[in-house]
């Protein structure tokens, strides 16, 4: 039963705290929209998504005023643009350009699912579509894409790993007037999942229904405001501080879900539970990890301090609501977290770290700023290296750089909102180009066969 107590203490989380529902995400299956005659897709797809999504944002606002609860975001995802595509007889940049025009008339800030599936290898018309993310970014406004290039059932494809460094680079290249924010609406992904609601990396897995609504919560400094109130506890305490709290911040996920489901008339998917940070002083996963008593994010201690976050996070948000999934955990990106970017400012956090913090952490290299004349091939070894810790460990992992063109270490670019500021990291050198430009797959391990 909730009582008068419950109910002021989500005020207080709320007005003090910045909790918030970080996103309510339709998901949209556009499998039925498929024909060889491209302009006659697109008018499918743009019917479609107007169709299902057209009272989604008026939705949400209602169920902000009806419980008070704040609804950052309004997004839609949608079934692999390269599936709809590849029977398509023309640019697949117009689909593209569709899915922006639908998510303006939605009155969404998102739309994802401009993607492609080629963990196992390339099917038809994978190359070309792959090859358009670039122009497909620049020339919209609210799309987003992602590039699954491997699994722990299929192995890492290095082929499409050595074409995603050179993409990544010419997603900021075509975007530099735009602080080449092209690079920051892609992902790379490796055990990508199907309901994910958070972007840049959302699309609707093809098991799903024909349309669901899944919730992304979010809540860092309703956790780090907890913790704050037991300085000396030992580490068994701040573990079941952090499932309490992650308790009532998934309830709230878990009301909004189901209320959206039930004015929406679409089935209610699941909660990410992921604790998802922004430039926001006070709502950070870096504050949480040195509440816990880091003196600065990075430093030693941080991998296990995270650890310890995340799976307490996942045991208390899997009490609070009947449907997880997504990624949930915590998110870790630099340029969305006021503390990972005093960390990484500092020089305490860095690029290594980072990758051993992915092992522990929801995602992955998220968000993070890199010199602009860093090569293609070290791009390429950089997502090599972080999917093989996603397949090696069954766990979603991602790439989300961004080349700042003309810019060099101890620079920064800055996109506003929740995209937020980052300064440029330092990259290893060296290059892996050899290595990367052997092609082939790499083998899934052995643990991956489990039937």
């Amino acid at each position: 039963m909730i009582n008068a107590y419950d109910i002021l203490e989500t005020i207080r989380m709320i007005q003090d705290e910045c909790l918030d529902i970080r996103t309510i995400t339709m998901g949209i299956s556009l499998l039925d929209c498929i024909g060889p005659d491209t302009e006659r897709a697109c008018e499918k797809v743009y019917d479609k998504i107007t169709r299902c999504a057209g009272k989604l944002v008026r939705t949400g606002e209602e169920i902000e005023k009806e419980y008070g609860i704040p609804i950052i975001n309004k997004r839609i995802s949608v079934t692999p643009i390269s599936m709809i595509s590849a029977s398509s007889d023309g640019d697949p940049v117009r689909f593209a350009k569709t899915m922006d025009r639908a998510a303006k008339e939605c009155g969404v800030n998102l739309i994802g699912g401009y993607s492609a599936l080629v963990q196992k290898g390339f099917s038809a018309g994978d190359k070309a579509f792959i090859d358009s993310i670039p122009e497909a970014l620049a020339s919209t406004e609210r799309v987003c894409s992602s590039v699954n290039i491997g699994s722990t059932k299929t192995g890492i494809n290095m082929d499409a790993v050595k074409i995603m460094g050179r993409i990544v680079r010419e997603a900021a290249e075509k975007t530099v007037d735009d602080r080449c924010f092209g690079a920051a609406k892609l992902v790379v992904f490796c055990n990508a999942v199907d309901d994910n609601p958070f972007m840049a990396g959302a699309f609707h897995g093809v098991g799903e229904p024909d349309c669901i609504i899944n919730v992304g919560v979010s809540g860092p400094g309703v956790v780090r405001s907890a913790l704050t109130k037991y300085p000396d506890a030992d580490i068994n305490l701040l573990a079941d501080i952090i499932k309490k709290t992650a308790y009532k911040i998934t309830r709230v996920g878990q009301l909004v879900g189901v209320r959206a489901s039930e004015k929406l008339g679409v089935p209610f998917g699941i909660v990410d539970l992921s604790l998802a940070p922004t430039p926001a002083v006070g709502d950070s996963v870096a504050y949480i990890l040195e509440e816990m008593g880091l003196e600065k994010c990075g430093c030693a201690g941080t991998t296990a301090c995270l650890a310890m976050l995340n799976d307490a996070v996942k045991k208390g948000g899997v009490m609070a609501c009947s449907r997880i999934g997504g990624l949930s955990g915590a998110f870790i990106p630099v340029s969305e977290d006021a503390g990972m970017i005093e960390a990484a400012r500092s020089g305490s956090l860095l690029i290594e770290k980072l990758e051993a913090m992915t092992a522990v952490c929801s995602v992955g290299l998220d968000m993070i700023v890199i010199p602009g004349d860093t090569p293609a091939e070290v791009i390429s070894g950089i997502i090599a290296d972080e999917a093989a810790i996603g397949m090696v460990n069954s766990k979603t992992t991602a790439v989300r750089v961004i080349p700042a063109i003309g810019h060099e270490v101890g620079d920064e670019l800055d996109w506003g909102g929740l995209f937020g500021k980052g300064p440029v990291m330092s990259v290893n050198p060296y290059s892996p180009k050899k290595f990367i430009n052997r092609g082939g797959q790499i083998p899934a391990p052995l643990h991956s066969l489990k039937n």
